[in-house]
């Protein structure tokens, strides 16, 4: 748990909104020894300023009078998190980067920066964009590269870009012309580029526990060389446990040992390893010491040495499985609550913040627990149109809600409200998380 300041509610989110004092926000200790690359126990990552989403509902809160809640979202304001380089020109993530390199110098600590730029990122769904093509893009990574240098830094390669592979998408050709082959070899330059860099430690996307096999994503990142950086990282923008994720990136640094070693039986066939889904099940977590088991007979003389990093910025309750909206007085039908299940990635309720960022984790290969996804910020419209909502409006509505098929179809019934756009401030479920905090805020 990360030190906190003894000054009031008032005081603390008034701090916050005037961007006062940022080395009093900025807890840890001293940053990584320039003769290494791993992150040391007491690394001290860059707190951002606040979004202006934050400050606003901040202020409101203060002026209102609810200084309790106006305190929770300031001191989730001053804890680390991820910088996301999203797009511009090469120039202008450029001088991003050099901005937030020179803010963190001022805080004596390491920026954590996520690098989303990819074409066709995110299935050109909820966070559609990216750069036009791979040539744009390369020259994108570029820039980043260039302006990191060879300072430190923790750089994060394209969310979901692993995951979800143009043949993942389900999208004809026309409508998203380009290939696995690009997708992989666009990772590989932006992981090659960035390791130039002596002093980065650059993780590439492994998904979460909840998504691809074990073999899937090793096979992946084995092809977008993986073996030529720090390792990868975890449940970013998701909700999985801390257990789920630190049993899941174990197998996957097994899985990447075994099959890497030409001495070994499994080597070249990352097919071969067993996964969250067989022999253990999925959605039943007693279940997983089975694939622990079959790793601990299976390693052999092959040693695991790929790191990874978890995002625990949202997991600090349980995954919330939908089952509430199939009782009283909600009454959604059994075929509902498994629509909703599967939409629980996409700005479920009942969530809380999670650890706080620490490289000091006790767990061997785990580097560090951070906060990538920022805290606050909507997943997107999460609605039936988009498939992660479904609602018998008959059974369950209240007054205000929308009564025609195209309103409902926009609709989140969870929240009572059309969600904000993809990184859009959702002040709604930003105090939920504040509140719900596990460790508690303050």
């Amino acid at each position: 748990m990360q030190p906190r300041s003894h000054r009031g509610p008032l005081a603390a989110a008034t701090a916050l909104v005037l961007g006062v004092g940022l080395s009093l926000l900025a807890p840890g200790t001293a940053s990584a020894s320039p003769t290494s690359r791993a992150l040391t126990p007491g690394t001290r990552f860059f707190v951002p300023p606040p979004v202006a989403g934050a400050v606003q509902q901040i202020t409101g809160l203060v002026k209102s009078g609810d200084l309790k809640d106006a305190e929770l979202l300031a001191g989730m304001e001053a804890v680390p998190s991820a910088v996301w380089l999203t797009g511009g020109t090469p120039a202008q993530v450029g001088n991003q980067v050099r901005t937030t390199l020179a803010e963190a110098a001022a805080e004596q600590a390491e920026p954590v920066f996520v690098v989303y730029d990819i074409p066709g990122r995110d299935c050109s769904e909820y966070s559609a964009g990216g750069a036009a093509d791979q040539a744009a893009y390369e020259g994108w990574i570029d820039a980043v590269a260039s302006a990191v240098g060879r300072a430190h830094a923790v750089l994060l390669v394209e969310p979901d870009a692993l995951g979800n592979e143009p043949s993942d998408c389900n999208l004809p050709v026309s409508a998203y012309p380009h290939s696995d082959d690009e997708r992989t070899a666009e990772v590989g330059y932006a992981a090659a580029a960035l390791e130039k860099d002596p002093n980065a430690r650059v993780y590439l996307d492994g998904t979460n526990p909840h998504w691809q096999a074990v073999g899937t994503i090793t096979r992946r990142l084995l092809s977008a060389g993986v073996l030529g950086t720090q390792g990868f990282f975890l449940n970013v923008s998701n909700f999985r446990t801390n257990a789920e994720s630190q049993d899941y990136g174990s197998w996957i640094s097994d899985c990447i040992a075994m099959t890497s070693d030409s001495s070994h039986w499994a080597f070249g066939h990352p097919e071969y390893c067993a996964s969250q889904y067989y022999p253990a099940t999925v959605d039943d977590f007693s279940t997983w010491g089975r694939t622990s088991a079959w790793y601990d007979q299976n390693l052999g003389g092959a040693v695991p040495t790929t790191h990874y990093v978890v995002d625990t910025s949202r997991n600090g309750q349980p995954v919330n499985t939908m089952a509430q909206y199939g009782a009283a007085p909600y009454n959604q039908s059994a075929a509902t609550v498994a629509t909703l299940m599967q939409g629980n990635w996409c700005n479920p309720t009942d969530a809380g913040l999670g650890v706080r960022p620490t490289a000091n984790t006790g767990v061997p290969l785990l580097d560090a627990d951070l906060w990538v996804k920022t805290p606050g910020e909507s997943d997107g419209g999460c609605d039936a149109l988009g498939g992660v909502r479904a609602w018998d409006y008959g059974a369950y509505s209240l007054p205000g809600w929308p009564t025609d098929a195209a309103s409902q179809a926009q609709f989140d019934p969870l929240w009572g409200q059309v969600d904000p756009a993809a990184g859009a401030w959702f002040p709604a479920q930003a105090l939920q998380l504040a509140r719900l905090a596990s460790p508690r805020l303050g």
